[in-house]
């Protein structure tokens, strides 16, 4: 077994949000998945294995501190990233097949960029006001500046929380506790000229209850944008900024086809590479 570090979606390379990636992962069992995921504290490690489907290229398991998630976005890039520059050869020539919890999740290439097709809702709607006024005083937005309040989730159970300006978002000042599965987002548009079109930002709790705040969030800019695309709020592209209240620079590539299929990309930067792994615990 092998571990790899990547910087998902920085504008450059350590801007972005770090995952772990275990080669050839087959003998660890949950238990060592979860504590090695723990102990390197990223918001998300990865796992790759054999396919059980035969449709996919390889299959990942995604596990956060708090345990395992069927999706996520920055380490299905990541690891699709660490997967091609360990040697792996895709069936398809620009079109690479993940199979995870979700099921099976088509990620193409497109020069230095890497995109995930967003996969569908689990559960979207709107949030009854009693879920918003949690949801905001969570995020520590006042609920004046909430202008919608949605359910996107996709994996993880993401309430979208989107405010009248990007200026709104980087005010946020969310609370430090939360209950175990807390995922609340917020989204607000820059004005125009400015280098992106959208400000997000998004917040988990971990297994402590401590509210995290997470450096770019691929599953979440999912959600986000096949809700601004279905409504009309975007259309063909955009790119969306997050992480800089901590200190990252993402830079999220967010698109539809024709079809209707939602992409979201960017790009990928290998930090470290083949650390061996010792026998775990």
């Amino acid at each position: 077994m092998q571990l790899d570090l990547v910087d998902v979606f920085g504008s450059t390379a350590f801007r972005g949000n770090p995952l772990g990636v275990v080669h050839a992962a087959e003998d660890l069992s949950d238990a060592q998945m979860i504590e090695l995921t723990r102990w390197l504290n990223f918001s998300e490690t990865t796992f790759i294995l054999p396919p059980s489907n035969p449709a996919a290229d390889y299959r990942a398991r995604i596990f956060y501190p708090a345990g395992e998630l069927p999706f996520a976005g920055h380490p299905t890039l990541g690891t699709c990233h660490a997967w091609l520059e360990a040697g792996g050869q895709p069936r398809g020539q620009d079109v690479i097949v993940q199979e995870c919890g979700v099921g099976l999740v088509p990620i193409r290439r497109d020069g230095d960029l890497l995109s995930f097709a967003a996969p569908p809702f689990t559960r979207y709607g709107q949030l009854v006001e009693q879920e918003m006024r949690e949801a905001a005083r969570i995020a520590g937005v006042p609920t004046e500046a909430v202008v919608e309040a949605v359910h996107v989730a996709n994996g993880p159970g993401w309430k979208l929380l989107r405010l009248r300006s990007a200026e709104d978002v980087l005010a946020a000042r969310p609370v430090t506790q939360a209950p175990v599965g807390t995922d609340i987002g917020l989204a607000g548009p820059h004005g125009d000229g400015g280098e992106v079109d959208w400000e997000l930002r998004a917040f988990f709790a971990n297994q402590h209850g401590t509210l995290v705040e997470d450096p770019v969030t691929g599953s979440f800019n999912a959600g986000v944008a096949m809700h601004l695309f279905a409504s009309g709020l975007n259309r063909g592209s955009y790119l969306a900024g997050q992480g800089q209240s901590i200190g990252a620079d993402g830079r999220i590539h967010c698109s539809i086809d024709a079809d209707g299929t939602v992409w979201i990309g960017g790009r990928c930067d290998t930090i470290a590479r083949g650390a061996s792994l010792p026998a775990l615990g």
